[in-house]
């Protein structure tokens, strides 16, 4: 039977994930945790930091032959004498395993107090192929590259200032820490793009054209902030519209991009219909398009900002579970606003600027929505907005 290898030893300052106080909370409540994430996020480090704190855990690798071939022989027996005396069980990239759902249902149903979670590297494969068999017996948890969040806990204010203009540009992998030479960083993100992100979107439904996965990808990085045309990204890749709806679909559950759509409550003239598109992490993008020159000599500074702030500002709403909902704003006479922010009880608006300018909240919008609150976020602002 194969056990996760003990993890790196140059990782363990990056262990302390925000998850995993929340992660220990909700472990052996009579649910299955699952647990997703791009691959490389620190899921299984983070799965064997906790199984350490264990006096007897079991750790599975589904990728091993004889695991996926153990966990297929769906007998009561069989998976009680794998739960015998268990104080946690660990199935990472489950979703490697034919009928996974059935298969955790069963051991869940079954051994409702042993804490059982299962990872991986995408939704669309964990909680797709979970799904059904699994409705009201799952705890989904996501992880993402290394937070704003989790790095001021490891990171003093100076630190992290000057840190930035890297995180612009080689992103957040938590690898990457570990790792001192600037080009070990960027072949390590060039190798993440083709050998480890892309293979699992492949992977998925059978798909097998990396070149125009890849060059659908380029298109979006290099409209990072823009509105996307469906219709326009599929002439200039050589795909159908759906194709490249599927395919955009596929590598938002697959943790590369997230969508950001139109908001609207009050007006007529506000759009609604359109998508941005953004990457979970900037050093991704960056090896998509091959650039890594630094921030001081970049023309796509705003874009870079932009998408850092944004996807930073999600990662945090979904850390701390505060059901925001996120969206851009734009009327068709060309006011917009970068990111709103809408919960139960407020609405909030934020404009993205690199570089400090006075900007006025927009007289649509202003006017629409008196009751918003209006933030400029540039530099200065940062820390307090992602705190």
């Amino acid at each position: 039977m194969t056990v996760l290898s003990p993890y790196h030893s140059n990782m363990t300052h990056l262990l302390n994930r925000f998850i995993e106080t929340e992660l220990k909370q909700v472990l052996g409540k009579g649910k299955v945790v699952l647990l997703t994430g791009a691959r490389r996020v620190g899921k299984t480090i983070l799965l064997k930091k906790l199984a350490s704190q264990k006096s007897n855990p079991l750790l599975l690798n589904a990728e091993d032959t004889d695991v996926k071939e153990l966990l297929s022989d769906r007998r009561i027996a069989n998976y009680k004498s794998l739960f015998d005396g268990k104080d946690l069980v660990v199935i990472d990239e489950a979703q490697t395993i034919k009928e996974i759902g059935l298969i955790l249902k069963l051991m869940i149903d079954e051994f409702p107090n042993t804490p059982l979670i299962a990872s991986g590297s995408s939704s669309f494969n964990l909680i797709n192929q979970s799904g059904e068999p699994l409705t009201g017996r799952y705890i989904k948890k996501e992880l993402f590259p290394m937070s704003w969040l989790e790095l001021q806990t490891q990171f003093d204010a100076l630190e992290l200032k000057q840190q930035l203009d890297e995180r612009l540009v080689l992103g957040s992998y938590p690898e990457l820490f570990t790792m001192t030479s600037e080009l070990e960083k960027r072949n390590y993100l060039k190798e993440m793009v083709t050998s480890y992100l892309l293979r699992d979107i492949l992977a998925f439904d059978g798909l097998r054209n990396n070149k125009k996965l890849l060059d659908l990808l380029k298109l979006v990085a290099y409209q990072v902030g823009n509105e996307l045309s469906y219709d326009e990204l599929g002439k200039q890749s050589g795909m159908s519209k759906n194709t490249v709806e599927r395919y955009l679909h596929i590598l938002r559950e697959g943790y590369v991009l997230f969508q950001l759509s139109g908001y609207s409550r009050n007006l007529r003239k506000e759009v609604t219909k359109s998508s941005k598109w953004y990457f979970w992490d900037n050093g991704i993008r960056n090896a998509i398009i091959n650039e890594f020159n630094p921030v001081s000599t970049r023309k796509d500074i705003g874009a870079l900002w932009e998408n850092y702030c944004i996807s930073e500002r999600i990662k945090r709403s979904r850390y701390k579970q505060d059901e925001a909902n996120h969206f851009f704003w734009r009327t068709y006479d060309q006011q917009e606003i970068d990111l709103i922010e809408e919960t139960s009880s407020n609405l909030a608006a934020f404009e993205i600027k690199w570089t400090q300018k006075k900007t006025k909240v927009p007289g649509a919008f202003a006017k629409a929505y008196p009751d918003a609150n209006y933030s400029i976020i540039e530099k200065n602002s940062l820390k307090e907005w992602l705190d």
